[in-house]
């Protein structure tokens, strides 16, 4: 059904200055942002369909709201009806997403809501196509200082030099550290060498008195911890 058709307090726009953003559903909030269908197809069908799992029936799906955040401009370019402007706006929401979450780690204890560091890192590492493996310099008292992509690798492997590590974490002046890569393959699961890696790394920058805090491995819609898991 078009937005016009729909009763004025039913309509996303409408509804949220009424009501507050809670009010609206996934589907809703996506609608206000699209704004506009295509011939054929309203916006909330789009939006709709935008949000479903990705299958043969459905080819824009891109399984909610969180894989929708992932996609990138390109991966966006074959749904019809998503142009220049539209494409632009909702990566433009990504990146708005990301720099919020940025700023609240640097100005709060960042292990006051670990879930939201699993977050952060999900935003920026888990949609990539090739493993990364990246570093959050904390101050004294583990707030963010910066976040860095050191090393960049193949889909199943990356090659990481812990003096590089080390020097990155002196530039910051850095008191703690939390690792973190992601695995494209989609599991979360640490393999051996990941183990390995952490322990190197925690035994190289404990002789400049910088802490490893954590080490996070994400995917695209999950995220473990090994210091919860017990392996760090």
């Amino acid at each position: 059904m078009p937005l016009q058709d729909l009763p004025p307090d039913a309509r996303p726009r409408e509804k949220l200055l009424a009501r507050g953003p809670g009010a609206l559903s996934d589907v809703e909030l996506l609608a206000l942002l699209l704004r506009t269908g295509i011939k054929g197809k309203g916006v909330l069908q789009m939006a709709h369909e935008l949000l479903q799992i990705k299958s043969t029936d459905n080819p824009n799906g891109f399984d909610g709201f969180a894989g929708l955040l992932h996609a990138s401009a390109n991966d966006l370019k074959s749904v019809k009806g998503l142009g220049p402007a539209k494409r632009a706006e909702l990566v433009g929401v990504l990146e708005l997403a990301r720099r919020a979450m940025g700023q609240q780690l640097r100005e709060r204890t960042v292990f006051a809501t670990p879930e939201a560091v699993k977050e952060y890192l999900q935003l920026h590492l888990a949609a990539k196509a090739h493993e990364v493996f990246a570093v959050l310099f904390l101050d004294v008292q583990n707030r963010l200082l910066a976040m860095e992509e050191l090393f960049r690798g193949t889909l199943t492997q990356t090659s990481v030099y812990p003096r590089e590590v080390v020097l990155r974490a002196l530039h910051h002046q850095a008191s703690a550290v939390v690792l973190a890569h992601n695995h494209p393959s989609g599991t979360v699961q640490p393999s051996r060498a990941d183990e390995h890696l952490t322990q190197t790394l925690k035994s190289t920058l404990a002789l400049i008195d910088v802490r490893v805090l954590d080490h996070v491995i994400v995917a695209p819609g999950q995220a473990l911890s090994m210091a919860e898991r017990g392996l760090l």
